[in-house]
């Protein structure tokens, strides 16, 4: 049985060097994979999906697969900000493996990136590269179809969950009242997974989820009322 291949790569560093909006934007791809398949899946391949790529060949790994965290241009491509980033659409001319969405994320994903052929997931299911298996969390409330991935005690948040602060909820598709039942059932996983967001807004890139709960204001409020009192729009 293979072990556990993951690596963190922060845009306009790690890949994507260069290019200002990756640059300015701090996103954070994921690389998950099974060490002795050598088979691997790309969290959020925007920017420069060919540098990620690049990266996998050099560690002898195989890509099988694209899990999106939800449809925002930074973290599948498409347009933003008067910007046309490549992302899902340049990676699959490139090597055609499946992408993984949450059901209720499709339209939007195809919508954003023109790509059709989506596989639709529900809340828990699981998606295995190799011999390693991926939970997969709807997690509503920056976006209708908003998942977060946990792994073998990590869990990549996407922007539903960053070290200090959530993803907003003003944008299409945002819920304020969401996002707080989908920080909750996050702030309750057992076993204290290292959080990594999906986004460097703070000094350090990754954090304990009990330091998390410790220190970031979201998980302050008692209740669903008191969330939207402080972080509605």
């Amino acid at each position: 049985m293979g072990e556990l291949y993951f690596r963190q790569l922060l845009s306009g560093q790690d890949f994507a060097v260069g290019d200002r909006v990756a640059t300015q934007m701090v996103n954070f791809a994921y690389l998950i994979g099974d060490t002795e398949s050598r088979e691997a899946v790309v969290v959020d391949p925007a920017y420069a999906p060919g540098d990620l790529l690049d990266v996998l060949a050099a560690d002898d790994m195989r890509l099988t697969g694209v899990l999106a965290t939800h449809h925002h241009p930074d973290h599948v491509g498409g347009r933003m900000m008067g910007f046309d980033l490549d992302g899902v659409t340049g990676l699959l001319e490139r090597v055609q493996v499946p992408v993984h969405v949450q059901a209720a994320e499709a339209d939007w994903v195809t919508k954003v990136t023109g790509v059709t052929d989506l596989v639709r997931h529900a809340n828990d299911d699981v998606v295995t590269v190799g011999d390693i298996p991926i939970r997969l969390l709807h997690t509503p409330g920056h976006t209708p179809g908003s998942q977060c991935f946990l792994v073998d005690g990590r869990l990549v948040a996407g922007d539903t969950l960053f070290l200090q602060g959530c993803g907003r909820t003003d944008f299409p598709g945002g819920d304020v009242e969401a996002m707080y039942a989908s920080l909750q059932r996050l702030g309750s996983l057992a076993g204290n997974p290292v959080v990594y967001p999906g986004h460097r807004y703070s000094d350090e890139p990754h954090a304990p989820l009990l330091d998390v709960r410790r220190s970031n204001v979201v998980f302050r409020p008692r209740s669903a009322e008191e969330f939207v009192m402080a972080f509605g729009n």
